[in-house]
């Protein structure tokens, strides 16, 4: 019998004891237009020729040159500017404020499995700070990996991080990899991984499509006035949607390798052969359950597993081009990054077979790889999106001059650069494909990272709509933005109200709350469809009052302001320091959930809230005050505390700006109530 033989590895293996990290000196940040790439450079020589700025060696984890200690802060005000100065120092020199923006933990996995799916290696320098960043997540315990980086170790998330190791080297004999393994083996194998999952292992080869609930390409064929019409589900689902169900039409399988021989035997607790595939479509672990498939779900799931016996091949085919097509779409809509990461990495491969890797839609989308990874003390790792960059932008501007630091001489110049950059970051137009690719109309928008990637945010359009009118309104300050661009973004926020008053994320609400009942993916809560928000629906109200002040008379009957209610709830989880902290926890339960200890960002929030309503309290808001102040450090920075951010219902990430931004506003307004 013939010896089978297999493609040369991707990556050449690594010894654990032989992984370094790389010279933190030698990287450097490139940005343009709200763009940031992480450059790692050839020599030493290269790096002294090009000094690290504060910007880098901060997020780097290196002592910073410009910003040193000095005597604590003794007034709120003092506090305040003192916090902005170092928040003045990280500013890129294209006006916005760089940052990572991880927690998940099975993003950086999605895009290094695609790339090995389409044998593209990345450089060594990548490689070894990707593997130092995954090992540094694991539970201290356990040696798993969560759905995110503070989470309890899940199937879902030690299966794919894992895996990840695998494929770039780390050898399964490490002892960080037997510890992970034994886990996932005490949590069952990955045979009981949720359905993204057993996604991408079906595509790396490692999991059968016959053990994976269908993802039909067909529904895209469906009349869109049905409300399991992907066109009507909520964006993030739709762009992800698309590309699996072609991937999944297709039934493709990356080639066969050696290392995907070993995962076979090393990720399950029984031999790969005797896996009755089909009996595991429904088996998700306990442990990664957060939405229990209900009745209709199950139902649902056997009527679309007879149709694939019976669908004919015709109809396979134009759905498999209608998918296409409309990934094709996103990637020319977005300009090759995606709606987000996670789609992109689904791209990539849906790129690679559908069009080809000398094809330009793939070349355009492997040349915005380095656009969502980010380097840390930590090591390597994608994004959440391609940044927030607008998003951190827009709230520091209005902390500037909600407080008065705008008016110093020293803020000018930091402020004139984050105008031109907002500037930049409007979309002035609509995609070109935006109706039959099923997108909201941009033209007037801000999004939440920056231009190229394209997408409305109503919550975005509103905070990048009132930080350019406050900017604008500084007397030593232009106006790049005109009147009739601020109007195209009211009437862009306008035709985002829903029915009932409030206003979604990205879209108007399409489809009925009842298609929540079909959602596939059981580590995810609110996943089909859009909803109202209060976060974006005060961002939408803020932002046209504040519109009203610069243009009183435009569609004055159709915009209208809620009373603020909230300050006796705020007041009741004030803790005995004087801050709050709510934790994450609370998007899973549905109720307030305390952290163990206040957070600075959070206790920020409850202030500005609290003066942005009048409260009467001026003690209790005075506590907070001095809670803000005993948390900055000499340099006039706050540390990271606990992820500031969930979507979903159970993912949390971090938005690392918040804790520098809404602590400089928060006492800076306080200073300038009281």
């Amino acid at each position: 019998m013939a010896t089978r033989t297999y493609p040369p590895p991707l990556y050449k293996p690594i010894r654990l004891r032989d992984l370094q990290s790389t010279d933190r000196t030698r990287w450097r940040l490139n940005v343009d237009r709200g763009r940031q790439v992480w450059e790692y450079l050839d020599s030493t020589q290269t790096a002294q020729n090009r000094p690290q700025t504060d910007v880098e060696r901060y997020w780097l984890g290196l002592p910073m040159e410009k910003i040193g200690a000095s005597a604590a802060a003794q007034t709120p005000f003092d506090a305040a500017r003192k916090g902005f100065a170092f928040l003045r120092n990280l500013q890129t020199e294209d006006g916005h404020w760089a940052g990572r923006y991880d927690g998940p933990m099975f993003i950086t996995p999605g895009v290094v499995i695609s790339l090995y799916c389409v044998r593209h290696a990345l450089p060594d320098p990548q490689r070894f700070e990707l593997i130092r960043y995954i090992l540094s997540m694991a539970h201290p315990e356990d040696g798993g990996w969560g759905l995110h980086s503070k989470g309890k170790s899940i199937v879902f998330g030690t299966t794919l991080n894992y895996v990840t190791l695998r494929i770039l080297g780390v050898g399964a004999d490490e002892e960080p990899m037997i510890k992970a393994r034994n886990t996932l083996h005490s949590l069952g194998g990955a045979a009981g991984i949720p359905a993204w999952g057993k996604f991408w292992l079906s595509i790396l080869g490692v999991y059968k499509w016959e053990g994976m609930n269908p993802i039909p390409p067909e529904l895209t064929l469906l009349p869109h006035i049905l409300p399991v019409h992907p066109g009507r589900f909520w964006a993030h689902t739709r762009v992800v949607y698309l590309s699996m169900a072609y991937l999944y039409g297709k039934r493709y399988v990356t080639e066969r390798t050696l290392l995907t021989e070993q995962l076979k035997e090393e990720i399950y607790v029984q031999p790969f052969n005797s896996i009755d595939w089909a009996a595991n479509r429904a088996n998700v672990a306990e442990v990664d359950m957060f939405t229990r498939p209900n009745a209709l779900t199950r139902l649902a799931n056997r009527c679309l597993a007879g149709f694939e016996q019976i669908n004919p091949t015709w109809v396979r085919e134009r759905a498999l081009e209608e998918t296409l097509s409309q990934v094709l779409m996103e990637e020319a809509n977005t300009s090759g990054l995606g709606l987000a990461p996670v789609n992109y990495a689904v791209n990539t491969v849906a790129l690679a077979v559908g069009k080809g890797k000398d094809s330009f839609e793939y070349r355009r989308h492997i040349e915005r790889l380095p656009d969502p990874m980010w380097m840390s003390p930590q090591g390597l790792m994608v994004n959440g999106t391609n940044g927030s960059q607008m998003w951190d932008a827009g709230f520091a501007a209005q902390a500037a001059v909600e407080t008065g630091l705008a008016d110093l001489p020293e803020n000018h110049a930091c402020l004139a650069r984050t105008l031109e950059f907002l500037d930049e970051c409007q979309i002035q137009g609509n995609p070109p494909y935006y109706e039959v690719a099923y997108r909201f109309r941009t033209r007037g928008a801000w999004p939440f990272s920056t231009h190229d990637q394209g997408y409305t945010v109503s919550d975005c359009t509103a905070e990048g709509l009132q930080s350019v009118l406050l900017l604008q309104n500084l007397p030593y300050l232009p106006v790049h933005v005109g009147a009739q661009r601020a109007m195209d973004a009211v009437d862009l926020l306008l035709t985002m109200q829903n029915p009932g008053g409030g206003f979604a994320s990205y879209e108007t609400i399409r489809s009925p709350e009842w298609i929540e009942f079909l959602n596939p993916a059981e580590i995810f809560g609110k996943y089909m469809v859009e909803y109202t928000y209060p976060e974006c629906t005060t961002s939408v109200i803020l932002g046209l009052k504040c519109f009203q002040r610069f243009y009183p008379d435009y569609r004055l009957d159709d915009i209208r302001v809620p009373v603020q209610k909230g300050c006796e709830f705020l007041i009741s989880k004030q803790r005995a320091d004087g801050g709050w902290g709510e934790s994450f926890e609370a998007c899973e339960t549905g109720e307030y959930v305390q952290y163990e200890d206040s957070q600075v960002v959070q206790t920020a929030w409850a202030m500005l809230a609290l003066m942005a309503a009048q409260y009467p309290g001026r003690d209790d808001v005075t506590r907070a005050a001095k809670f803000i102040m005993s948390r900055q450090q000499p340099n006039g920075e706050w540390l990271q505390e606990s992820l500031e951010g969930v979507f979903n219902k159970s993912c949390a990430i971090a938005y690392p700006n918040f804790k520098l931004v809404f602590t400089t506003w928060a006492l800076g307004k306080y200073a300038k109530l009281y």
